[in-house]
């Protein structure tokens, strides 16, 4: 074979060259540049977090992140620890309170009794007494589970005629003891102060204060203690013999004959 007829290679079209390996990796370097890059996902910070600013000191963590404001670390922060002894209300803390005001009542007399002094014997706060009672006069009537408040019964005595204050007082006493649920009350608190020196003492006290001093004071003479402590034997008498022994024919005469023959004895024991 002549060296004329030896294989010669393939033309090449001068238009398009062969790419050489470096001009492959350059275009698709090109391609990337031309794709759009994504956006930056923004993060924002939570409530109470402080955005670092750009070249802040102090205002991130290491990586970046921000940080919680000390307003909001207070916020996470445990609340602080009640106060030794003391309970929020709950379901049996009335209950409680007026136990512990029975016992100091019983202990200490009217008087001498507190509210702070409830609260603390209760083991609660002293604004939950004045939530759930206004005044000791109303937390003794609760106490004594009293059908009647002896802050009333001064308040309707003393709103009349001098004359007739015999008259008021027995019929408000006969009005308390008539009503069924006044009586079994009333029976259960006489029978406590009659067995019980404690409870004697403590109804002692606290009727002297809000019911016997108003209406001596409203008689103005200077026998008056005695002469409203004379009242009380009638009336205390009156509920003996009547309701809790049932002497006849006491026990069953009717209430308006009643009001008529003790009304003159009261009158004269506080006017005569």
């Amino acid at each position: 074979m002549s060296p004329q007829n030896a294989a010669r290679p393939e033309p090449v079209d001068p238009g398009t060259p062969k790419p050489s390996a470096s001009g492959a990796a350059a275009a698709r370097g090109t391609a990337r540049a031309r794709a759009p890059k994504p956006a930056p996902r923004t993060v924002k910070p939570a409530a109470g977090m402080v955005k670092p600013a750009p070249g802040a000191v102090g205002t991130g963590d290491a990586a970046g992140r921000a940080r919680p404001t000390k307003a909001a670390a207070g916020k996470r922060r445990a609340p602080s620890p009640r106060a030794p002894g003391r309970r929020p209300g709950g379901p049996d803390t009335r209950g409680e309170i007026l136990r512990a005001a029975r016992e100091s009542f019983a202990g200490k007399g009217f008087t001498s009794t507190s509210l702070r002094a409830v609260a603390r014997e209760a083991g609660v706060d002293a604004a939950l007494v004045h939530h759930y009672f206004d005044s000791k006069d109303a937390l003794f009537v609760e106490s004594m589970a009293l059908p009647i408040d002896p802050r009333q019964v001064a308040a309707h005595v003393l709103d009349g005629p001098r004359e007739e204050l015999g008259r008021r007082i027995i019929t408000v006493f006969l009005g308390v003891w008539e009503s069924a649920e006044g009586q079994q009350r009333m029976k259960a608190v006489l029978r406590s102060v009659v067995s019980s020196d404690d409870v004697a003492r403590m109804m002692r006290e606290g009727v002297t204060e809000l019911i016997m001093q108003p209406v001596g004071q409203a008689l103005g003479v200077p026998d008056a203690s005695l002469r409203v402590s004379l009242v009380a034997t009638q009336l205390i008498g009156l509920a003996l013999t009547r309701y809790l022994i049932g002497l006849e024919p006491l026990a069953s005469t009717e209430m308006p004959e009643l009001i008529d023959r003790m009304a003159p004895v009261l009158q004269h024991y506080l006017t005569a």
